[in-house]
């Protein structure tokens, strides 16, 4: 089995971001934090490359941290494992109607 890999950043972050090519559903994913800490989870939806995956239950309305920044916010309920996108997520950044 290769080893596959999800980074958290920062201690704030309730999504990791995956190093590894096109993840399926159901694939076991190590995700290790600043501090080399790991733990193991099991991927709910496909995940391509250098996406996010909830790392904790993430609540609609909830921010989403990456980086230890908030990027966005649920538009749903997220459950642990599962591909945080476009498809869940209501991103903050860039929006000129958000000043």
């Amino acid at each position: 089995m290769k080893n596959v890999i999800g980074l958290k950043v920062n201690e704030k972050d309730n999504v990791a971001v995956v190093f590894s090519e096109n993840l399926e559903k159901n694939t076991d994913i190590e995700i290790r934090d600043h501090k080399g800490n790991s733990e193991m989870l099991t991927l709910k939806s496909d995940i391509p490359f250098g996406h996010k995956v909830a790392i904790v239950p993430i609540k609609k309305g909830t921010p989403i941290t990456k980086y230890g920044e908030e990027i966005g916010v649920a538009t749903m309920d997220i459950v642990v494992g599962e591909h945080v996108h476009i498809h869940n997520l209501d991103s903050q950044r860039s929006r000129g109607d958000k000043n």
